[in-house]
């Protein structure tokens, strides 16, 4: 019985080492890519920044900026503390600057672990240019169709995006830039085919706003596809990671509740996994087109729809290994 079971595992770790050659094996160029996250609500989210790093380190993916959805004065210290572990200090950040947008810190309190021990230039998001013209400037510099925006948090920053207006950057109105730059949005949000998920609701003007006018395709990454997939035990009950903000981050968290005492669940990581390398061989895809009502959210199917949202196809452990393997990335030494 113990050989079967040994067969067995080497056929698993086999077939995940060949989904990951058919992944990569499909960009020949890395994919430029700006992540926006609610970063302090929950810790996914410093998941999903590693896995970009480690895409990034792999030649898969290209980083052009980190935006924050949430203004709390941690968010933007956070995400620069992670891009200057993973050798990416300079990477552009940007926020929210309304007064109504959303400010949220984390219960668990694991930012102010981070912004206490590892070294960060930022020390407020206060600090940081407004996300809007920052998503300007960036999209107006690159190649048409070129960038795919991935978000994982609240879909502020991209609603007020697509009502910006001509500047200094660009004579196209937002939605127009948007058109023009932008190859797909990937957004961890909604329950597929129905449900309630906490990045919708939680602006669902702007939800409803992105979803309805966003002028490129969209891919959803729903509630139900992370919430299988727990990550977190394997980084941080090693000895083989030491002084990795990512770690701990997720090892204060984790031991905050008994909850989460096992890992957490991996929303946030699958957007990012999948933005970079596309949904197969992880998932397929169901097309058609989401329906907001209210914070809820329901789906209608329609084979011609510009919109997807991921189904389950290869194995979750298989995911989970290949999510967890990537956050336990160490920083490639830059030149």
């Amino acid at each position: 019985m113990n050989t079967i079971k040994f067969l067995f595992a080497i056929l698993l770790f086999s077939i995940s080492c060949l989904s990951v050659s058919i992944a990569q094996s499909k960009h020949t160029k890395p994919v430029p890519i700006i992540l926006d996250t609610d970063i302090g609500p929950d810790y996914d989210d410093v998941g999903a920044v590693a896995v970009l790093h480690a895409l990034a380190d792999k030649g898969e993916a290209k980083p052009l900026a980190i935006m924050a959805s949430n203004k709390n004065k941690l968010v933007a210290p956070t995400i620069n503390i992670l891009n200057t572990y993973f050798g990416r200090p300079d990477l552009p950040i940007g926020a929210p600057k309304g007064a109504g947008d959303p400010d949220h810190g984390a219960t668990q309190q694991w930012p102010e672990l981070l912004v206490s021990k590892y070294p960060h230039t930022i020390r407020s998001t206060d600090e940081v240019p407004d996300a809007v013209a920052l998503y300007r400037k960036i999209l107006a510099a690159q190649p048409n169709k070129s960038v795919t925006i991935v978000t994982v948090g609240f879909l502020t920053n991209l609603a007020k995006l697509l009502d910006s207006k001509p500047d200094t950057y660009s004579k196209l109105s937002g939605r127009e830039l948007v058109a023009k730059k932008v190859k797909q949005l990937v957004s961890m949000a909604g329950k597929f085919p129905s449900g309630r998920e906490y990045n919708v609701f939680i602006d669902s003007a702007a939800s409803a706003k992105v979803f309805l006018h966003w002028p490129t395709p969209v891919l959803y990454s729903g509630f139900e596809i992370g919430e299988k997939i727990i990550t977190g035990k394997q980084l941080v009950s090693g000895n083989s990671i030491q002084n990795s903000p990512v770690k701990d981050a997720f090892a204060k968290a984790m031991s905050y509740g008994k909850n989460d005492a096992n890992g957490r669940h991996s929303w946030d990581q699958t957007a990012v996994l999948v933005a970079v390398r596309g949904a197969a061989p992880y998932y397929d895809i169901q097309k058609g087109e989401i329906i907001l009502k209210g914070g809820n959210n329901e789906w209608k199917n329609d084979p011609n729809g510009k919109q997807t949202y991921l189904v389950e196809k290869m194995p979750v452990e298989q995911v989970r290994a290949e999510i967890e393997a990537l956050m336990m990335h160490q920083p490639v030494r830059k030149e």
